[in-house]
């Protein structure tokens, strides 16, 4: 159900109408717009009485919402959700693109201020690494925990850039909310519902990655969870499915990105790294991905990717991804659109952009 408020409705209003639902056990989403405030309704278990809603004071109309997710909708918001980090003008959605990259893993307080230092110098706004790793083998490396978060909030104060960081379980979200700016979501947590609940509950944006065989519509439901706990800024993010090819690691599917936009208001950015797998396919995907319409990129970087505890064969060098983010840049500039360049490094980032602690 959908309550679509007239575009003179006041504040006030909005909060009558949202209070009304809350009477009836139903849980009201206000999401504003820019010519009007639409209001989801989930919890409903059935249909809803729509008369007593169409009378209240301020309600344009109620709509009947079929699809199975509702938030995440055009249908509920028509306009593209921008995503903003205060004190910065960085953005996810809208014009600008999001550049995030950085290594798979935090090894050492060493390798996380190279590698930030590179992707820096080149342009990029976010910083992403690890500090939980969830690997296939249990005897591989497993990341440093809080002190690789500890190492990342440290960088955001020297760099500027914001972090983005993985949460593998519940114990992990905490902390991962405490030191980081976006929460990831890894595409073996797409449907692990209890952790998408938990991330909704936390106020801050949610990088949430496509699961290995995910069709659309259960990556629309996974975001769903969610928002439905509250949490509206989620990010969505194409990583490659699994297929019966052998000559990359994944399927990079670019088409759902176009799929996605038509459907949902969210962003979606793609990771050409995860997706081939393969270092030499890493900047040809990343150009693509931006010319089919994607609102960011999520690149692995490694100053030394011979040496990367995990995921070096899909790192590409820092004079690659300078090259990448140059081609990206010119390829966005004929879309329309812009790529911004992140913080420079001779700035004083720490002064300009506090750490979150």
């Amino acid at each position: 159900m959908l309550v679509v408020m007239k575009p003179q409705a006041t504040p006030e209003e909005i909060q009558a109408v949202c209070d009304h639902i809350q009477q009836l056990g139903f849980r009201p989403h206000p999401l504003p717009g820019a010519q009007r405030t639409a209001i989801g309704i989930t919890g409903n278990q059935g249909q809803i009485d729509q008369g007593n809603i169409e009378e209240l004071s301020g309600v344009a109309e109620v709509i009947r919402v079929s699809k199975p997710y509702k938030l995440v909708s055009r249908d509920i918001k028509e306009e593209d959700t921008i995503i903003r980090f205060p004190g910065t003008n960085i953005t996810i959605g809208g014009r600008d693109l999001a550049m995030i990259a950085g290594p798979c893993s935090i090894e050492s307080r060493e390798q996380g201020f190279a590698c930030a230092e590179a992707v820096a110098k080149a342009g990029a706004q976010f910083f992403r690494g690890g500090a939980y790793k969830p690997r296939t083998s249990p005897y591989a490396f497993q990341g440093l925990g809080e002190e690789a978060l500890k190492i990342m909030a440290e960088i955001r104060d020297r760099f500027g850039l914001r972090i983005v960081t993985e949460a593998i379980d519940a114990e992990a979200l905490e902390l991962v909310a405490e030191y980081a700016d976006v929460i990831q979501i890894g595409a073996r947590n797409m449907q692990n519902y209890s952790l998408l609940r938990a991330a909704g509950r936390k106020r801050k944006p949610v990088l949430l990655k496509r699961g290995l065989s995910a069709t659309l519509e259960e990556f629309l439901m996974a975001a769903e969870y969610i928002m439905s706990e509250g949490n509206y800024e989620v990010i969505l993010c194409e990583r490659g499915i699994r297929t019966f090819t052998d000559h990359t690691r994944n399927t990079l599917d670019l088409s759902i990105v176009p799929a996605v936009q038509r459907l949902s208001h969210l962003p979606i950015i793609v990771d050409p790294s995860h997706g081939t797998g393969k270092r030499n396919k890493v900047t040809p995907l990343a150009r693509a991905a931006v010319a089919v319409g994607a609102d960011g990129l999520i690149v692995e970087v490694h100053h030394q990717p011979d040496k990367a505890l995990s995921d070096g064969m899909q790192s590409i060098y820092p004079e690659q991804y300078e090259q990448l983010f140059h081609e990206c840049s010119q390829i966005a500039e004929i879309l329309h659109r812009n790529i911004p360049r992140g913080v420079s490094i001779t700035e004083d980032a720490g002064a300009a952009h506090p750490a979150a602690h």
